[in-house]
C-alpha cells in the first residue's frame, strides 16, 4: 500500500485539521511540521507523535533534511508563494490553502515553478465537495433547470472571523478568504469565466474595532456566455448571528432554479444556560473522533489522488483564474469602475 508523506507548513488551527485528516487517511501519514513559532509547531508534532527531529521553523531547512512526499501549505493568504515555488523547486507535490496567493505575478510564478519541476498542485477549493453545490451542480449538467442564466450568492462571515479568529485579517481581505470560494462555485456552476466585474466596497466599522481591512463588498460578475451573478462578501455579520457563515445561493436557468440557504435552516438548534447556536453537521466536525464534512473531503480527495495519479477536481487553471477575477473585484471596488478581468 503507498503511504504518503506529508509534511504541513502552518501549525494554526487548519495545520491541525490537515493532520488528523492524514493520520485518519490509509495512505497517508504526518511526519513533519514547520511553523515560524517554534512552540507551536512543537505542540501540534507532540499531538501527532511526530519527533521534535522533524520539526522545523525554517521550510527551506525542512526540505532539505525531511523524508517528505508532499507539503500541505497552510500559511496566510498572503504568505504562500515564496514556500509553494520552494515546495516545487523541492520536487515535492503540494496543497495549498486558498487562495493560490494573493497577487498576478505570484501566481504566474508559483504556477511556473510547478510545470517547470512536473510537481503537482491543487488549491484547497472544497466547496465542490458540498453536497449543497455539489448536488446542484449535477442537476445543472444534466439540464434540469437549462442554461444558467442568473444568480445572487451571499458569503459573510461574523466580525469574530476577523478580529478573533484571524491575527493576520487585515493583510488580507474577506474576498481572499470567502470571496475566493464564491467565485469558484460561480465558475463551477455556469461552467464558464468571468470576463468583466463592477464591485463597490464599504469601510470603518471594522476599522473602528481596531483591524485595518475592508469590511464589505458588492460585486456583479459577467460571464463569458451572458451570465450574470451578484455576489456579497463581507465580514461585518453581527457575533450573535447563529452561525459564523451567512449563506444564501440562488441560481436561476432557462428551465428552473434553486435555492440553497442552510445558515438559516432550523435542522438542528442547540440552547444551554450560555448560548443558543445551530452546530455545524456539514462543512467540518468530529464523528466518533473521526473527521468528517465536507471541507475535509477535499483535503483527502488530494492525497487520494497522488495515490492514483489521476487529476485533481480542481485544477491549476481553477486557481488562477479565480484568483484573477478576485483581483479585477479589488480594483474594481477601489476605482468604483467596471474591470475587464485579466488572465
Amino acid at each position: 500500500m503507498t503511504t504518503i508523506k506529508m509534511a504541513i507548513v502552518g501549525a494554526g488551527t487548519w495545520g491541525e485539521t490537515h493532520a488528523f485528516i492524514y493520520n485518519d487517511h490509509p495512505n497517508a501519514e504526518v511526519v513533519a511540521i514547520c511553523d515560524l513559532n517554534l512552540e507551536r509547531a512543537q505542540d501540534l508534532a507532540e499531538k501527532f507523535n511526530i519527533p521534535m527531529s522533524n520539526v522545523y521553523t525554517d521550510h527551506q531547512e525542512m526540505l532539505k533534511k525531511a523524508d517528505i512526499d508532499a507539503v500541505a501549505i497552510v500559511t496566510p493568504d498572503y504568505a504562500h508563494t515564496k514556500v509553494a515555488i520552494d515546495c516545487a523547486n523541492a520536487k515535492k507535490h503540494m496543497i495549498i490553502e486558498k487562495p493560490l496567493t494573493t497577487t498576478r505575478s505570484e501566481a504566474i510564478a508559483i504556477i511556473e515553478a510547478i510545470k517547470k519541476n512536473e510537481v503537482r498542485m491543487m488549491v484547497d477549493l472544497h466547496s465542490r465537495w458540498s453536497p449543497l453545490f455539489a448536488i446542484p451542480k449535477e442537476s445543472i449538467d444534466n439540464g434540469e433547470i437549462g442554461e444558467p442564466y442568473s444568480a445572487y450568492y451571499r458569503l459573510n462571515d461574523i466580525k469574530w472571523v476577523a478580529t478573533d479568529l484571524l491575527p493576520w485579517a487585515e493583510k488580507s481581505s474577506i474576498l481572499w478568504f470567502l470571496g475566493y470560494h464564491a467565485v469558484d462555485v460561480l465558475r463551477w456552476f455556469f461552467n464558464d469565466e468571468v470576463t468583466r466585474v463592477y464591485s463597490v466596497s464599504r469601510s470603518g466599522i471594522l476599522q473602528n474595532l481596531g483591524v485595518d481591512t475592508v469590511d464589505i463588498y458588492q460585486t456583479i460578475l459577467e460571464f463569458k456566455n451572458g451570465g450574470i451573478a451578484t455576489l456579497e462578501n463581507g465580514w461585518i455579520t453581527p457575533n450573535t448571528n447563529p452561525n459564523v457563515n451567512d449563506m444564501k445561493l440562488n441560481m436561476t436557468g432557462t428551465k428552473g432554479m434553486f435555492n440553497i440557504d442552510p445558515t438559516h435552516s432550523q435542522m438542528m438548534e442547540r440552547f444551554t444556560e450560555e448560548r443558543a447556536d445551530r452546530p455545524d453537521m456539514l462543512v467540518r466536525h468530529f464523528i466518533h473522533g473521526k473527521p468528517k464534512g465536507f471541507a475535509y473531503e477535499s483535503i483527502r480527495h488530494f492525497v487520494d489522488q497522488l495515490v492514483s495519479g489521476e487529476d485533481f477536481y480542481v485544477s491549476i487553471d481553477d486557481a488562477y483564474n479565480t484568483t484573477m477575477v478576485i483581483l479585477a473585484i479589488i480594483e474594481s471596488a477601489k476605482t468604483r469602475q467596471p474591470v475587464v478581468v485579466e488572465y
